[in-house]
């Protein structure tokens, strides 16, 4: 893009985040209607990464992306021919994989679901993720970030076990969060923390259902359960409830049929193992792509089980079975999660990522490292935000939303 400064025309790097964004791009200069929606997918450049291709239909891929001006990358093994199937990486505008895919739909060997597929990727990339209701409620994301505030009532929990395991304590501590700027309450039971062990549910029912009724009798609070069990879950539901934050993603699939018949939401973490043994020498080949094939695979499930696709929140699992540098990749990387086509849930609070990577070990110290890592997870795509310090992260998404929304 060319200005003048004194007669002289110099080009100035502009970045699209989308088709949208690219066409608001060239109506500022004065380019009309139809050249904007012409020119728009043609400003835009994306990668796919796709998994398990069958070779016939990545060798055929390959030759349509370069047909249409894209490419597509094969590992060396492909020419040989001597794999049956393999990854590809796309490359190209948003308007060469709209040739490519409408002409993939006429091709064999799977080709017609895969342009879907693609098709459904680019989609989620360009809009926010439909809005949620939940329980009557209405979620619209894109519009700004959610504020989770974090109330564990449990005596053992990393950061603040014991604080508020009494009932006026818990209650008192859910208000002045909400005072500070939660949206949601995530109310929790059982502690999470690497090494933990699992109690049984009437103690977890007994810690946790008190705090849901009186925050749905007496507040306009959203509230959430973190839970992973369908007793627990459907009981909490009963009480008022609007979101069950299940850390295992359905192990127990009574949860998503709780959720289902209450029409709240789900949010469905990735965590490696369980809390008692997910810290012993987690590993992954590529856990940004481990993750994200973990996460769709839940989802289709959750949906196959009853559970509304509107309704449906994914969670990377920082800290959950993961290295310090496997956080800081699914940070660095969060916005590729914006394929799922569904809300984001991010947790960096106080964790030990941030102790580790600042030299902050006291919890109280850990504030502006986690600060840090909510205003990268909120222009990465983060859609809710779950932080224990929400007075403070308040200020800090209000700020990165405002530049970022």
């Amino acid at each position: 893009m060319c200005h003048k400064i004194g007669g002289r025309p110099f080009p100035r790097p502009l970045g699209h985040k989308s088709v949208a964004d690219a066409q608001r791009t060239m109506a500022d200069i004065g380019v009309g209607g139809p050249g904007c929606a012409i020119m728009g997918p043609k400003s835009v450049f994306r990668t796919i990464r796709l998994s398990n291709v069958p070779l016939k239909a990545a060798m055929i891929l390959k030759q349509e992306m370069l047909a249409k001006g894209g490419e597509a990358a094969l590992p060396v093994k492909a020419s040989c021919l001597c794999i049956e199937e393999c990854p590809v990486i796309l490359t190209g505008t948003v308007r060469q994989y709209q040739l490519v895919t409408a002409t993939l739909r006429c091709q064999p060997f799977g080709l017609r679901s895969i342009a879907d597929e693609i098709d459904t990727v680019l989609g989620n990339l360009e809009n926010p993720p439909a809005p949620s209701c939940v329980r009557g409620r209405t979620l619209d994301w894109g519009r700004q970030t959610y504020i989770m505030g974090i109330l564990n009532v449990t005596p053992d929990s990393f950061s603040d076990g014991g604080k508020y395991v009494s009932f006026d304590a818990a209650i008192a501590h859910a208000r002045s969060m909400i005072e500070a700027g939660a949206h949601i309450i995530d109310v929790g039971g059982e502690s999470t923390r690497p090494g933990s062990l699992p109690i049984g549910t009437e103690e977890e029912l007994r810690r946790v259902a008190p705090v849901v009724e009186w925050l749905s009798r007496n507040t306009d609070v959203l509230i959430s359960v973190d839970t992973y069990r369908a007793e627990v879950a459907r009981e909490c539901l009963r009480l008022g409830a609007h979101i069950i934050n299940d850390i295992t993603a359905l192990r127990d699939e009574g949860v998503a049929a709780a959720v289902a018949d209450a029409g709240a939401g789900l949010v469905l973490m990735h965590m490696k193992g369980t809390p008692s043994d997910m810290q012993r020498d987690p590993s992954y080949d590529d856990v940004v792509g481990e993750v994200y094939e973990f996460l769709h695979q839940r989802l289709c499930r959750a949906r196959e089980l009853g559970v509304h696709a509107e309704n449906c929140i994914v969670d990377p699992g920082i800290g959950f079975g993961k290295t310090v540098e496997h956080n800081l990749e699914l940070l660095r990387h969060l916005q590729q999660f914006s394929g799922l086509g569904v809300p984001i849930l991010v947790g960096t609070s106080r964790k030990s990522t941030v102790a580790k990577v600042t030299g902050a070990e006291a919890i109280a110290d850990r504030v502006y490292g986690t600060a840090a890592t909510v205003a990268l997870a909120v222009a990465g795509g983060a859609d809710i935000v779950r932080v224990h310090d929400v007075r403070e992260m308040a200020m800090v998404v209000r700020m990165t939303d405002a530049i970022v929304r």
